[in-house]
């Protein structure tokens, strides 16, 4: 079990501490406070100290104003690297050095004293407890902070002119101009405040003896600040690496630019959006590495494996940044990169019942990409085809991901090593499959049902492409209302792929309760009582229908449509060749 230290503490202990050496590591996010937090901190700090603007109703010897949390560990160096706390740890610095230079040339006893005690809490000091005002008891490491040396110097030098723009310089200058007020309000009672906050005002400091651990504790207790992602850790490493070989200040450009285009693309579940991209990376690796075990390790641990050995390789962010590029082409249906059939395949794997096609795609990209990021079009439209056709199959035969994983990382192994994608080992029987769908119900919460939609009405040669971005929902082209009205033979097929067409958000709205005739329009377009043009839906399918002379949608066409799905899909898994064949 892992060992905790926590021991509550008010500033002036913890700070003062002789052994007090804090360290923002690299991985850590910029400072991030900005004045509205500097003011919700300074009224509350102020409240406490002078309750009902009264001096006289504070308890020094009672009363507590509880800040927060800080979690830590001891690094290899000896420094205590700040996991949790370090957004209001730095506020804290640049208050305490605000009130130290406003005592500049006071001199009553009291002040002096509460001078002294501030300095104890900013600088290291000797064995007679005199700072050294060249050692400071907090420095900054973090990567992609380019005011960082504003911090310190405000902190070394006690000033911040308007020429630094920083957050830190923002606030430093917030604090000073509270401090005067304060000063101004209440000359007599100067010290008051500062030796408050010293001496009442508490932190719960929890050193755990590891970063894993830090990490961890810091993912449960906090619930409104965002937890490190796995990609800080992986950024602190590459900066390390590319420091090393003085190519830091590129590193640090190209990462904010990957940050900022993962951000745009990638809306994972979980995670961060830059962890989304470590994370296709990662099953290349494992690809070229040869695992298959069906059981993942997480995004952290398989990236520190060996001393983090994998992102000690220039190629290896290169790689990250061209993989992420790839996707940005693919959000955006980028038709000078790719032909229209492969769009048209990606809309559908885009509506895949898993993620797991990502994963696979990413791997291909990787092994397959010539020397301009470009893939062979032919070979990627068969491999498409191919996992397309198996990864909808299987989430109905052998549902679940977990599955779906031991075939997929199987064929990731021969992706690397040059070898086509034809899921061998894994074929499927036709009859088997068959029956699998035909008891299967496709309800509209199910993803697959949405997936098979979407796929059959790709089928149709004359289905144009569809934007990404826009909200496809499922429509009962036999309406629920209908059925409850004049009845089907069997209910359930209501909720048969046959009746069943995905359909605009906007125009699935409009139509949903109505007899198939009163849907027509909706499907077509039309021109409202106001002469306004309604835009009709982009399924060539429904347009179809809706254009037939005196054409109902009725419980036959629904069986008919069902046969002619499955019949489909069923020859298309044989196109493909993932149908086991007899000896």
């Amino acid at each position: 079990m892992s060992k905790l230290n926590i021991d509550q503490k008010i500033i002036k202990d913890l700070f003062s501490d002789k052994k007090a050496d804090f360290l923002i590591p690299d991985y850590q996010r910029p400072y991030a406070w900005e004045e509205t937090e500097c003011k919700t901190l300074w009224e509350d700090i102020f409240s406490f100290a002078f309750p009902n603007n009264n001096s006289e109703e504070f308890n020094s010897e009672n009363d507590e104003y509880f800040l927060g949390p800080i979690v830590t560990f001891k690094n290899t160096a000896g420094k205590t690297e700040v996991i949790d706390g370090q957004q209001r740890l730095t506020t804290l610095m640049l208050l305490l050095r605000a009130f130290y230079e406003r005592y500049g040339n006071m001199r009553s006893p009291q002040e002096i004293k509460t001078a002294e005690l501030i300095a104890q809490c900013i600088w290291k000091t000797d064995e007679y407890d005199e700072p050294d005002k060249t050692k400071l008891k907090i420095d900054s490491e973090v990567a992609t902070d380019d005011e960082k040396d504003e911090f310190l110097t405000i902190l070394k030098t006690g000033n911040a002119p308007n020429a630094m723009k920083s957050k830190y310089a923002e606030n430093f200058r917030y604090f000073q101009n509270k401090i005067n007020d304060f000063l101004n309000d209440y000359p007599g009672y100067f010290s008051l405040l500062p030796r408050r906050i010293l001496n009442n005002c508490v932190l719960l400091p929890i050193e755990a003896e590891s970063q894993d651990t830090a990490l961890r504790i810091f993912s449960t207790l906090n619930d409104r600040g965002k937890p490190l992602s796995d990609a800080d850790i992986f950024k602190a490493q590459f900066y390390k690496y590319f420091t090393g070989i003085g190519q830091k200040d590129t590193f640090i450009r190209r990462w904010k630019e990957l940050e900022v285009l993962c951000n745009e693309i990638f809306h994972p579940v979980s995670g961060t959006p830059m962890d989304e991209a470590f994370t296709r990376y990662m099953y290349y690796e494992r690809a070229r590495l040869g695992m298959k075990s069906s059981t993942t390790e997480a995004l952290r641990k398989f990236y520190e494996r060996d001393d983090y050995s994998v992102l000690k390789r220039v190629e290896t962010f290169d790689n990250i940044v061209d993989l992420t590029k790839f996707w940005e082409a693919v959000s955006k249906q980028d038709d000078d990169r790719f032909s229209e059939k492969i769009l048209r395949q990606l809309f559908v794997l885009n509506y895949a019942p898993n993620g797991m096609w990502t994963y696979i795609v990413s791997v291909y990209y990787m092994a397959n990409r010539d020397e301009n990021g470009l893939l062979d079009d032919e070979k990627f439209c068969v491999f498409l085809n191919r996992i397309i056709g198996f990864i909808w199959a299987y989430a109905v035969v052998n549902p679940g991901v977990n599955a779906l994983r031991t075939p997929i990382f199987a064929e990731m192994i021969k992706i690397v090593n040059g070898e086509d994608v034809d899921f061998r080992e894994f074929r499927l029987e036709a009859d088997n499959t068959r029956n699998k769908f035909d008891n299967y119900s496709f309800s509209n919460n199910r993803a697959i049902t949405k997936s098979m939609l979407v796929w059959w009405a790709f089928r149709n040669d004359n289905q144009q492409l569809l934007d990404l971005q826009s909200a496809y929902e499922i429509e009962h082209i036999y309406a629920r209302k209908r059925a409850e009205n004049e009845g089907l033979t069997e209910m359930k097929r209501l909720e048969s792929l046959g009746n069943k067409v995905i359909l605009e958000k906007r125009i699935n709205i409009r139509a949903s309760d109505y007899r198939f005739d009163d849907k027509k329009k909706y499907y077509i377009g039309f021109t409202n009582s106001k002469g306004q043009q309604k835009e009709g839906s982009k399924i060539y399918e429904l347009i179809e229908l809706a254009n037939r002379q005196n054409y109902d949608f009725v419980e036959d066409e629904i069986i008919t449509r069902y046969d002619n799905i499955m019949g489909s899909f069923v020859d298309y898994l044989e196109e493909n060749g993932l149908i086991r064949r007899e000896n």
